[in-house]
């Protein structure tokens, strides 16, 4: 009977524990406030909870985690509707814009029909005796025929101070850019292989057998459309080869638009080239459907106008129509129309070698730097004002926008070396494979991007070594990566310490260049990247250095601010690109920079740009192909089918002080020697490589050794502790991977790097485990890449807690081969401090069960969250 009466009890208790709890308001909101803290408490964060709160005393702890469950599910539901809710709204609007684009094809075609049939009649209608006369005339009938369709005009030279003629021009601007965004004045190509779908950035189509090299693109964003004029006319912000812009003149107009004179210099892209500049008009003004239009083209002695400023260090360029057509969208937002129509003029052969032409005769390069560039940052801005990115290292995305800003800026002046800016050319030592150039006017050049404090006060300036090369048969977003991955493969850890002496107050005397320095690792911190994740901004932590081997003791961490492009293969970038400039640890938003770095510009000829070939996919394994003859099909699966080309541009800056100015130049060219040579034997050591299986992340490390350790890490964890790691229906190696990748809970595994004289009765005293993998929660809970993760320390990560923890189970896990930790706190790579319930270690065996050759050890981080 007594026992009858407990098991009723137990099951009454059983059924209050799984009954639906009906909480007060009181208690939702304490609950509520407890969520927006730490959407996932762990056991002791819930615990406290209870004996913190009077009103949940009476709530059990499984009870709370379930509300929280569900607490979790509403959020993402919500989320869920929400995103569904913004891609019907991006579809129906990419429908419209679908639909309009097809309404273009349709005209193109009733057009080329019509003069196909007119052309038939003028045919037909010919006498057999006069056959070759009437057809002559009849071409000459069309061409006249044409010319009615698109004329082109030609006006006397109009003066400045006539806002009439200006107006003239104008409007004759808008008619044609207008003809170009909608109409059929170009004959549009799509570029093939733009992500589809809702989050794709838009329609983008280049020009082909047109004047000069043009673009286009459409896509829809979340902004207003005063708001999106107002972006785009900001073309510094968006262009990164874009010097300056001076608007000389603004004219307001009837319309209530404005007139402006604009002229803008731009960046050559690399030292073999001359700089471009450009000298327009601007035309801004709404049209009846409430749509705004910023129109621009050159002002030319053909089109009339006022004359430009005169330059000397700058060719002239001509801007054809271009403009931005922007349509308010139906439920807000913007639809947008790029065109970009330039003339680069290539013809005069002093400015642009020959080996460089296809830089300024592509139409999809130009669509890369100008058009897709434009999309991509009104996109960038429309989903940070909308709270869709998480930046890291507390800082605002304004911010960080202005730090990538200044660093392509500085490396651009440097490359360039203009002489308003106060370069000049250094005498050369007798080999012209380096330029040095030095800026000793402080007044002139240091900007936004530069600080006084940089060049020594009783007299000095900075110093530019720079030199360019042609690269064959390497992929540049291949190059790149590995210089941003494997630094000490060409860098000199000495020349970097005289860098990162500028930003105190006593520098380091000038130290001579070596081919390698003093080992040391890096830590790459992500900082921000962009929506498509083409551009990294990072700061790289390099860690003991020192100057000399007696400072070892003394030696400090270094830190680069440093901005990484190209290196995606999804991507679609104009050229890769690594710039870097020392920071001091306080990083503060107005740091001095002195940016160096590599730019790697792939070269492709007119005929791949511009023939049957512009419809292939637009990425760096199909699109670098040179040479006359280069007319290979998509479906040429051999890399070593054609030859890759690009240029590579090198500059590295230092300051120096007056008195020893010699002594940094020639420091300076020996180091860029060095580095070229390094750079050299890592492209001949990575072209043969396979072009299609190098180049941009993967999302799983699908190598043979990591097939191998995650077969021991599960193997290891089921004979050591009796359990499964994972399900036991995986047993390819793929399929085991995949789930070990995907697991919630963070594994990772360390190295044991020890020596025999610090341990002692099989307890480690001095060890330093570093990271060699970890899963993709392990990766976010460290806030670090695959790559930064060997840099990474374990005794680093753990607090005081766990690192005792760790020491006072180590013998047990090296005899028994696991151990449980308890609950605790650790450091992400970020410094943000991470909970956790439990942690597991185990040690991981080969398939010998060779307990004397430990591979490594494995710990995995249950249910962890950030606090």
């Amino acid at each position: 009977m007594a026992l009858s009466m407990h098991k009723e009890s137990l099951n009454n208790k059983q059924m209050d524990s799984s009954k639906y709890v009906r909480y007060t308001p009181e208690q939702v909101e304490a609950l509520e406030r407890v969520y927006n803290e730490c959407p996932k408490p762990s056991s002791l964060r819930r615990q406290q909870l209870i004996r913190e709160c009077p009103i949940l005393s009476n709530i059990e702890p499984k009870q709370i985690k379930v509300w929280f469950q569900n607490r979790r599910c509403r959020e993402k539901q919500r989320k869920e509707a929400s995103r569904l809710q913004t891609v019907n709204r991006k579809l129906t609007a990419m429908n419209k814009l679908l639909m309009e684009e097809n309404d273009r094809l349709q005209k193109q075609v009733s057009h080329l029909v019509y003069e196909n049939g007119y052309m038939k009649q003028q045919l037909q209608t010919a006498s057999v005796t006069t056959t070759d006369n009437n057809s002559c005339e009849s071409v000459v009938v069309s061409g006249q025929h044409q010319q009615q369709q698109n004329p082109t005009p030609r006006h006397p030279q109009r003066d400045a101070n006539n806002p009439a003629g200006l107006l003239t021009i104008a409007e004759e601007t808008l008619a044609e850019f207008l003809s170009k965004a909608t109409g059929t004045a170009v004959d549009w190509v799509q570029m093939i292989g733009m992500k589809p779908g809702p989050d794709s950035i838009g329609i983008v189509a280049v020009s082909r057998n047109c004047s000069g090299v043009a673009a286009r693109a459409c896509g829809l964003v979340s902004l207003e459309p005063t708001k999106v004029a107002e972006i785009l006319k900001d073309r510094p912000s968006w262009y990164r080869d874009c010097r300056c812009i001076d608007v000389l003149s603004i004219i307001p107009t009837a319309n209530g638009g404005t007139i402006e004179l604009i002229y803008m210099q731009t960046y050559a892209p690399t030292t073999l080239a001359a700089a471009r500049d450009f000298w327009t008009l601007r035309y801004t003004t709404s049209l009846e459907d409430g749509s705004l239009v910023i129109c621009e083209r050159s002002l030319t002695s053909s089109t009339g106008g006022p004359t430009g400023p005169p330059t000397t260090s700058f060719v002239r360029a001509e801007m054809l129509p271009s403009g931005f057509l922007i349509r308010p969208c139906d439920g807000g937002g913007s639809i947008i129309h790029i065109v970009d129509h330039v003339d680069l003029d290539v013809r005069m052969v002093w400015s642009v070698p020959e080996v460089l032409r296809p830089l300024y005769e592509s139409s999809k390069i130009l669509a890369q730097k100008m058009t897709i560039a434009a999309l991509r940052h009104i996109r960038q801005i429309a989903q940070e004002t909308n709270g869709e990115i998480q930046y890291g290292g507390g800082r605002q995305p304004a911010v960080l926008r202005t730090f990538s800003q200044r660093l392509c800026r500085g490396f651009n002046d440097a490359l360039n070396g203009f002489v308003d800016d106060g370069w000049s050319l250094m005498g050369s030592d007798g080999v012209e494979d380096v330029t040095i150039m030095i800026n000793s006017s402080p007044g002139k050049f240091f900007g936004s991007q530069y600080n006084t404090s940089m060049v020594p006060s009783f007299g000095g300036g900075v110093l530019c070594a720079k030199a360019s090369m042609l690269l064959q048969s390497v992929p540049p977003a291949l190059l790149v990566r590995f210089l941003r991955e494997h630094r000490s493969e060409w860098a000199d850890y000495g020349i970097d310490t005289y860098s990162a002496a500028c930003l105190k107050p006593n520098p380091y005397t000038v130290p001579c260049a070596r081919p390698s320095g003093f080992p040391s690792s890096q830590v790459i911190l992500p900082l921000a990247h962009t929506v498509e994740h083409e551009e990294f901004l990072e700061v790289v932590r390099l860690e003991g250095q020192a100057f000399t081997p007696e400072d070892v003791a003394l030696a400090r961490d270094m830190y680069l601010l440093q901005l990484c492009s190209g290196i995606d293969e999804n991507a679609v970038g104009a050229c890769a690109q690594l710039v870097f400039a020392s920071i001091d640890e306080s990083f503060a938003d107005n740091a001095p920079l002195l940016p160096s770095g590599f730019r790697v510009i792939p070269l492709d000829s007119k005929p791949v740009m511009d023939g049957p070939g512009a419809a292939r996919t637009l990425d760096l394994a199909s699109t670098l192909e040179v040479g006359p003859g280069c007319n290979r099909s998509t479906g040429d699966g051999e890399p070593n089918s054609y030859n890759l080309r690009s240029v590579l541009t090198i500059a590295f800056q230092f300051t120096f002080e007056n008195h020893l100015r010699d002594d940094v130049a020639s420091m300076a060219r020996q180091y860029v020697r060095s580095v070229v040579g390094s750079v050299q034997r890592v492209a001949m050591a990575i072209a043969p490589s396979r072009i299609s299986s190098g180049l941009g992340p993967k999302s799983l490390p699908g190598s043979p050794e990591a097939l191998t350790l995650v077969r021991w890490i599960c193997r290891s964890y089921r004979i050591h502790t009796g359990g499964e790691l994972l399900r036991a229906d995986s047993q390819s190696g793929d399929a085991l991977l995949k789930q070990l990748w995907n697991h919630s809970d963070a594994i990772m595994c360390c190295s044991l790097k020890t020596n025999e004289t610090n341990t002692i009765h099989g307890i480690i005293l001095q060890a330093s485990p570093v990271f060699t993998f970890a899963n993709q929660a392990g990766l976010d809970m460290l806030e670090t890449t695959l790559v930064a993760l060997q840099d990474i320390m374990l005794d680093k990560i753990l607090d005081e807690a766990g690192r005792k923890s760790l020491c006072s189970e180590f013998s047990k896990i090296m005899q028994q081969g696991f151990a449980h930790l308890p609950a605790g706190v650790c450091l992400s790579s970020m410094g943000r401090p991470v909970s956790y319930e439990q942690a597991i270690v185990w040690k991981v065996v080969d398939d010998d069960n060779d307990d004397a050759a430990n591979h490594c050890l494995a710990l995995m981080f249950v249910n962890w969250s950030f606090v």
